[in-house]
């Protein structure tokens, strides 16, 4: 019996190997085709160089557009786009205060369109709760001191789903008062 050997892809590693020969003008021509190719690359580098007053912006605007689409175009709900969107900022820059922003905004952004238009599915709420549970572990690893305008509009999420079917205003509420016991 023949056993075929699977054929493996490029790795980084190879073209990192390609990469350390280039000169930096051929660097740069790379990084400007990278930033061209596609909104993806072009927010990452924006982010990730700091050139945009407000760094946040093309990635929250990817999560409304994603968890809070404008129901007359016909635009479905994409989690995993809004998620990809966060993702992208955590790669790209690595600042704690914004990963906390952005999952705060990703859960305010689907409560919020939920609340106004109607009850959705377990995997939507499942979602929800999984990146609200993501959102208070960044916040707690924050000093004390820049917690209260986060820990405020966690709770205002939290009080805001008290009418919200499958669990979720309970699961919640016990990750809220778990992580800020002295709320309760």
């Amino acid at each position: 019996m023949v056993v075929k050997q699977k054929q493996r892809g490029p790795t980084w590693s190879d073209v990192k190997s390609k990469v350390v020969n280039l000169d930096h003008k051929q660097l740069i021509q790379i990084v400007g085709d990278l930033y061209r190719l596609s909104k993806e690359n072009e927010e990452f580098l924006n982010a990730r160089f700091g050139v945009l007053d407000d760094p946040l912006a093309p990635f929250k605007k990817s999560i409304e557009e994603s968890m809070y689409p404008d129901i007359y175009s016909d635009k479905p709900i994409q989690i995993s786009r809004a998620q990809g969107a966060i993702r992208r900022y955590c790669k790209a820059v690595g600042d704690i205060s914004g990963e906390a922003e952005l999952k705060i905004f990703f859960v305010e952004c689907g409560t919020r369109f939920t609340v106004e238009y109607g009850d959705m599915d377990e995997g939507f709420y499942n979602a929800l709760n999984l990146m609200y549970k993501e959102a208070i572990n960044k916040i707690l690893s924050l000093p004390v001191e820049q917690r209260d305008d986060f820990r405020e509009r966690l709770e205002e999420i939290m009080k805001s789903s008290r009418n919200i079917g499958w669990g979720y205003y309970d699961e919640l509420r016990e990750d809220y008062y778990e992580a800020f016991p002295e709320d309760e």
